[in-house]
């Protein structure tokens, strides 16, 4: 038996091509492992939903893995990808690097990057975890798969 959850991540991205010009983004996601003993091995789970990234992807479908490890790693990495509205394939990767000192802001906070299918660089993004807004949803979200 696996487990699935849902998660809402989001800021703003700032594009290599217009810095200092910020825009909203957000991401959407269900994470999925098929064997709960599976992913305490590997600490992976498939990503699917939907990404926000303007003026690149409004409404875009993606998905990815998600890499949880907050104990012995002490990480949490995302990889999504997306085909923007401009039919270009993007790949968000983030990486959440866990402080036991810090716990609020490290498990909520992530910064990541924006690639092309090249690997380069296109963009710098900084999500949060919004607490007030999501947590009970998030923790609802939680169920068997």
């Amino acid at each position: 038996m696996g487990f699935e959850f849902s998660e809402t991540m989001s800021g703003t991205v700032e594009w290599d091509a217009a810095p200092g010009q910020r825009h909203p983004f957000r991401f959407d996601v269900t994470a999925h492992a098929a064997s709960f003993r599976d992913h305490m091995f590997t600490g992976h789970a498939e990503l699917r939903g939907k990404v926000l990234a303007p003026p690149k992807a409004r409404d875009a479908p993606a998905e990815g893995m998600i890499t949880i490890r907050p104990l012995g790693g002490r990480i949490i990495r995302y990889e999504l990808a997306f085909t923007g509205d401009d039919g270009v394939r993007y790949s968000i990767v983030g990486q959440k690097d866990i402080d036991f000192w810090h716990p609020l802001k490290t498990f909520t906070t992530l910064p990541a990057e924006i690639v092309d299918a090249e690997h380069r660089r296109v963009g710098t993004a900084l999500t949060r975890f919004d607490l007030r807004r999501d947590w009970w949803r998030f923790l609802r979200s939680f169920r068997p798969a």
